[in-house]
């Protein structure tokens, strides 16, 4: 699946191009980059796209992007609202297998670090307690310029390398196949979704959107993001109802009901499917994670 190009601006004082990313919403169309991307969530909440990867995100996340992966971070409805006293932060650099330099990983010493970017490919998460560490060695790389910089991209990397608690995001490698006027049409599909997953959606509705029969849109939506339409809007109904169920102060039903779900029995159901766990489950374990 290929998205809009997205061009890293490069200058001549720096080999690693560095973002700081502090607006009311995170810039929000399905786009990729030949880059590597490291991106710590610092404010705001909403959801990530990778690839075939739909999950949530939160201050203190830490993602890596997959060099040509499709992704987008879409920040939650709120952050849309205006005025608001909501802001999205991130801070993140990029990088590519040339950045140290082109022969940097073909040193003996450099090997299982050249292995390591190359299996970069689907993007991963981190969590638990290895985030401090990762936290606060891409701090220092922001802090660092001349030869600090590069090597504050050498611990980053090395705290990458080492940690333990991790989630890969795309189960498969992205696809280079669907030109750019086709990643257009994905994300309207996606922005569709993600503003009408509180109602009841027909599959015609978002065939007409995307201009194709419902035949030809549902083998289109398989065949580049690899599970069917249906399956990426429970899957989204579901990273927003757990958002709900974290708060705790909403009843189960509702959030069955504000995420688009027709009863609690069909909820209950997906939401296991999805999760692993029952709503109620899900409820106690986020409260047990929070003390």
């Amino acid at each position: 699946m290929k998205a809009l190009p997205f061009k890293i601006p490069k200058t001549e004082q720096s080999s690693i191009h560095t973002q700081v990313d502090e607006e009311f919403h995170f810039y929000d169309t399905l786009h990729q980059h030949p880059e590597i991307q490291v991106t710590l969530i610092e404010r705001s909440h909403g959801t990530l796209i990778h690839g075939d990867y739909l999950g949530s995100f939160a201050p203190g996340d830490v993602f890596v992007i997959g060099a040509n992966a499709p992704h987008v971070f879409r920040n939650d409805k709120i952050y849309y609202t205006q005025p608001t006293d909501r802001a999205a932060k991130a801070l993140t650099f990029f990088f590519d297998e040339n950045t140290l330099g082109k022969n940097f990983l073909e040193l003996p010493e450099a090997r299982t670090l050249a292995i390591f970017i190359r299996n970069l490919e689907r993007g991963v998460k981190f969590t638990g307690p290895d985030l401090i560490p990762i936290t606060a060695a891409i701090r220092e790389l922001f802090r660092a310029d001349g030869m600090d910089r590069i090597i504050a991209l050498l611990q980053v990397l090395k705290q990458l390398m080492q940690a333990r608690n991790y989630e890969l995001l795309s189960r498969h490698l992205p696809s280079k196949e669907v030109n750019a006027t086709e990643g257009k049409r994905l994300n309207d599909i996606f922005n569709f979704t993600i503003k009408e997953y509180t109602r009841p959606i027909q599959l015609e509705e978002v065939a007409a959107l995307a201009n194709l029969s419902k035949t030809a849109f549902c083998r289109y939506f398989k065949q580049h993001t690899r599970k069917t339409y249906l399956d990426f809007l429970t899957e989204y109904r579901v990273s927003e109802a757990c958002k709900m169920l974290s708060d705790k102060s909403t009843p189960i039903a509702q959030v069955a009901y504000n995420c688009g779900f027709n009863n609690l029995s069909n909820f209950n159901r997906r939401f296991k499917n999805v999760v692993g766990v029952s709503p109620r489950a899900y409820i106690n374990q986020s409260a047990i994670s929070k003390t």
